[in-house]
């Protein structure tokens, strides 16, 4: 949480306000929002000092940088509230793995699509592993079948989101829920 003291002192130091902007003047913009125009910056932190308000600087990259006098606590408190809203509307995937081995039985297999099939049911991501271990790296292609049968098993609630592929000793597939896909 940022600390605000009256003087002008902010932690994150996203705004410069008050005395902490340098420059010689600024396009200065009212607290109800009119355009004051371009003026000296102690005369338009006089002007804020004069209404018991802060000078902000809104946007220090334009030239001359745009002050806005406002009160820069409720002008914190609406940033936070902007950005709040805006990572509640942001979609978060979270990815969930299976692991089978290229030997799996027919009934494990099936409990295993049973677990994949709930976590896309879910809306989450489903990265299915198949893992090989010593002479069973000869016979990839066994892993790729399995990913093959899996995929046409959940084709009903999921796309693959690319292709099989093998990296080391493991071979990879990754369903997205249709209900996700744009």
């Amino acid at each position: 949480m940022t600390s605000f003291v009256r003087g002008g002192f902010v932690e994150n130091r996203k705004f410069r306000i008050n005395q902490f902007i340098k420059v010689p003047e600024v396009r200065l913009v009212d607290f109800d929002g009119t355009m004051i125009g371009v003026i000296k910056t102690a005369d338009a932190l006089a002007k804020a000092q004069a209404k018991d308000l802060d000078l902000v600087e809104i946007s220090p990259q334009a030239n001359p940088p745009v002050c806005r006098i406002i009160n820069f606590s409720k002008f914190k408190y609406e940033m936070e509230k902007k950005e709040k809203e805006a990572r509640k509307k942001q979609k978060i995937f979270h990815i969930k793995e299976v692991r089978i081995r290229p030997r799996i039985s027919d009934h494990d297999l099936e409990v295993k699509i049973k677990h994949a099939r709930e976590f896309i049911d879910g809306g989450d991501k489903v990265q299915l592993t198949a893992l090989f271990s010593g002479r069973e790296m000869q016979h990839k292609d066994l892993g790729i079948k399995i990913m093959e049968r899996i995929k046409e098993s959940l084709a009903d609630i999921a796309c693959p989101e690319r292709k099989v592929y093998s990296m080391g000793m493991r071979v990879f597939l990754t369903l997205v829920p249709k209900n996700k896909i744009k």
